[in-house]
């Protein structure tokens, strides 16, 4: 900023000089030119581009330098030798874990090296590599995010040593590339077939709990393995030997012990029902499932409207009232006996579905409005026009379960059509515990 306002002095100074030349004042124009000399040295150089532009290179530009070569190849390998010694320590079960301090002061205690390297604040874009190297892990493997990326810092170690001898980076890269191809054939070589079946679960128990082993819920290692595969078991097709993880739905509350985590076949809504004087249980449940809001048409152009008697607004309420009358009768003579909404209703229309006897649930996520699609074979209805028996999803029980105080509350949907998706509800004394345990 100084050398913003010195170089704005110089300039004005260097016009001034100018203005003394033009009308005979030379001078002021010697004295004030030695100042825009002295000005522009110590500022830096005067340039001029193809145009006839004059510019100013600073100093501190000319005296960066950029590295290359093997300087440069040392520093990406030690930022991302940082990362890896970092994260070291937190491997393998005697692995410690990390106390992590957000920037919003929330903190977390993990080992998991996906957790670790997210919340981290890293500039360095080698090591940023590193991050994305362990989030890619996760996201494909769902483990192994923190061997990874000690794997990746000690092969670049070694590659190093191999640097300093004068061996080019290509020749080294086509080594490490061969050396790969090696390893996976013998891994292959050695690798044992595991037959997988509903029946028999010890493999795939031994392996959950493996993986559970060096975490901070190690303690119920056992109980979460046997749930993580019931889980699995449930949504999986064995015959295609695949696995779709997308109705498989988490869902954390704090309260209660990590012990009272359960898998539940069927959906868990973090929502409850929007009058409080609604039935907590719906049985055989025909659920109309919308995303449109429960409120009457607005045009769609600007409108005014001059309400000037209480007739006049007499009249407003009667039309509101017939809407909400019409999309009710809508949905009970299509069979509907809950209603799931993307949007929300006014209180208005809350206090007719009471009255109607038809129990609502208001503000539900897109993402759990197709849950409960898939999970009940009902199918998302845009308009109230366009709902008919066939559309509606079923369930078995839908239930408002309390956890503990008045306002913290959540839907069960049970029983559902197709049984295939569920949801594993963890419970904890604290926020980092269910956040580690999910």
């Amino acid at each position: 900023q100084e050398r913003w306002f010195s170089g704005v002095r110089a300039f004005s100074a260097f016009q001034f000089a100018v203005h003394c030349s033009l009308t005979g004042s030379f001078g002021a124009f010697q004295c004030l030119g030695r100042r825009v000399a002295m000005n522009l040295n110590n500022m830096g150089q005067m340039a001029v581009d193809e145009f006839g532009n004059q510019f100013i290179i600073l100093e501190e530009q000319s005296k960066k330098k950029r590295l290359t070569g093997l300087n440069a190849h040392k520093a990406n390998i030690l930022a991302a030798k940082s990362i890896s010694e970092t994260i070291r320590t937190s491997f393998g079960p005697k692995g410690m874990d990390k106390m992590v301090v957000g920037p919003d002061g929330d903190v977390s205690v993990t080992n998991d090296g996906a957790t670790i390297l997210e919340k981290m604040d890293v500039q360095h874009q080698i090591a940023k590599l590193l991050v994305d190297l362990s989030k890619s892990q996760d996201s494909e493997i769902g483990d192994g995010t923190t061997g990874v990326v000690i794997m990746a810092g000690a092969l670049l170690e070694q590659a190093l040593y191999l640097l300093e001898k004068g061996i080019h980076p290509l020749r080294i890269a086509t080594g490490y590339e061969k050396a790969c191809e090696v390893a996976v054939k013998r891994v292959q070589d050695i690798a044992k077939t595991v037959d997988i079946s509903a029946n028999d679960q010890s493999a795939l128990l031994k392996a959950a709990s493996t993986a559970l082993g060096s975490k901070v819920v190690s303690s119920r290692k056992e109980q979460l393995a046997r749930i993580s595969v019931d889980a699995v078991l449930a949504v999986a097709d064995l015959a295609r030997t695949d696995v779709n993880f997308d109705l498989i739905k988490v869902e954390g509350k704090v309260g209660g012990k990590l012990e009272d985590t359960a898998m539940i076949r069927g959906i868990i809504v973090d929502k409850d029902f929007s009058h409080p004087q609604m039935p907590k249980v719906v049985k055989d449940a025909r659920m109309a499932i919308l995303t449109c809001p429960f409120e009457p048409p607005k045009p769609k152009t600007k409108h005014k409207l001059d309400i000037r008697t209480a007739e006049d607004y007499q009249k407003l309420h009667e039309t509101e009232q017939n809407f909400f009358r019409n999309q009710i009768k809508c949905l009970h003579d299509s069979g509907v006996n809950l209603v799931i909404c993307q949007w929300g209703f006014d209180d208005e229309a809350n206090h007719l579905l009471y009255q109607a006897k038809l129990p609502a649930v208001r503000w539900v996520g897109g993402v759990e409005l197709e849950l409960i699609a898939i999970a009940t074979g009902g199918r998302i209805v845009p308009r109230f026009e366009e709902i008919t028996p066939a559309k509606l999803g079923k369930a078995g029980c839908v239930r408002e379960v309390a956890f503990g105080t008045m306002k913290d509350r959540m839907l069960i949907i049970e029983e559902c059509a197709n049984s295939k998706a569920v949801t594993v509800l963890v419970r904890g004394g604290n926020q980092m515990v269910v956040d580690e345990a999910k």
